[in-house]
């Protein structure tokens, strides 16, 4: 039990209290360490409890989620917040707020602030308790349940349903170290001039951006196109929120945009975004195709499209999240000649979609998070 990762979870609804506690109960590594009722309460719980994650709602009464995450930061708790809320389906605003203030990440409450329907975000909650919470003891030194105290790891699957999937990303990060990647056929031609920078990110990404996003150099003249794992009507906001720190401009991706130099472009949510490079200009296109690897957007699009115009002069990057999406097609940048780089083990959250690509050969060096921006502004200076 000591090496299991402790969740205190905070929500005024008793329902809900119960109905996720069940949730880490089934959860192999996951306790509940304890429950409250409202930010108050969770901050006198937490020298007692000393939890690894908490599961935020943001609508209690006496002190709501973002008065908690104030005070938090005030204080200089760095225990990772997960927001689980009815309003993340209708305040992206005050959900990018929660954000701004430290919290790691967020899922939608299915219907309304008591949802009796909450299982079916079961997987990706545990999956971000069993991410961030893993991460945090990590980092302080202490031990996470491994691989021989857990269930047996299946392998992933080239497909499948999306539960089997996720099943399997909850414990990827467990063992040592990846498999040894295949030996990947080599380029067809050695690497161009960086024109394009892509990346494709999910559970984890918020955090993971802002860190990027605000150590690029102010004089990148590559342009970035980003796949965020991302429920619609949030990457407005989300979007927004990053240009507040980065030094080039952010913006959600509208059809027809430019891709230029000094702009970032993040894909909208529930569309999947597309590159065109033509003689004149190079514009992004967004569509309602079906899902690719589990979603939309997908980075398997995004790395395909990108692939297919800039060859050999792309950069791709893949980052931390659940599953395989851009695993395969960051592989065609790779193959085209174009520079690939996936983050490593120790700084993902969920190493699951840059172990997917590193054990297919498609990554060709593992960055630290902390290094990302660095690396990514170095190969997109170098003259080839």
């Amino acid at each position: 039990m000591a090496d299991e990762i402790t969740v205190l979870i905070v929500d005024d609804s008793a329902l809900m209290r119960n109905l996720i506690g069940k949730m880490v109960e089934a959860t192999p590594g996951l306790v509940i360490g304890d429950k409250a009722m409202n930010g108050k309460f969770a901050l006198d719980k937490i020298p007692r409890v000393s939890p690894d994650v908490i599961v935020l709602d943001l609508e209690m009464p006496e002190m709501n989620g973002i008065q908690f995450l104030q005070k938090r930061k005030e204080l200089g708790i760095k225990i990772p917040v997960i927001i689980l809320s009815s309003i993340a389906a209708r305040g992206a605003e005050i959900t990018m707020e929660a954000l701004s203030l430290g919290a790691c990440d967020f899922i939608q409450k299915p219907s309304g602030s008591i949802s009796e329907d909450i299982h079916t975000v079961k997987d990706i909650l545990v999956g971000m308790l069993l991410g961030y919470g893993g991460q945090y003891r990590r980092l302080n030194g202490k031990k996470v349940l491994g691989p021989g105290e857990a269930p047996p790891k299946p392998a992933i699957p080239a497909t499948g349903d999306f539960s089997s999937r996720i099943s399997n990303a909850l414990h990827t990060g467990l063992s040592a170290s990846p498999s040894a990647p295949v030996k990947a056929a080599p380029p067809l031609r050695k690497p161009g001039k960086t024109e394009i920078i892509a990346i494709g990110i999910s559970t984890g990404g918020p955090d993971a951006l802002r860190v990027v996003f605000s150590k690029l150099d102010a004089d990148l003249q590559v342009p970035i196109v980003v796949v965020q794992h991302m429920p619609p009507g949030f990457t407005f906001e989300f979007a927004k929120s990053l240009d507040r720190i980065c030094p080039l401009e952010v913006k959600e991706a509208e059809e027809g945009d430019l891709i230029k130099p000094g702009r970032i472009l993040i894909a909208q949510g529930n569309k999947h975004l597309e590159v065109e490079k033509k003689s004149l200009a190079s514009v992004v296109h967004l569509t309602d195709a079906p899902l690719t690897s589990g979603h939309r957007p997908s980075a398997d699009v995004l790395f395909a499209s990108v692939a297919k115009y800039y060859g050999n002069h792309a950069l791709g990057v893949i980052m931390t999240g659940m599953g395989r999406d851009g695993a395969e097609q960051i592989g065609q940048i790779y193959t085209e000649g174009g520079i690939t780089l996936g983050q490593d083990e120790a700084s993902a959250v969920v190493y699951g979609m840059p172990r997917v690509a590193y054990e297919l050969g498609h990554v060709q060096e593992q960055v630290s998070l902390q290094n990302m921006a660095s690396k990514i502004c170095t190969v997109a200076k170098t003259v080839r």
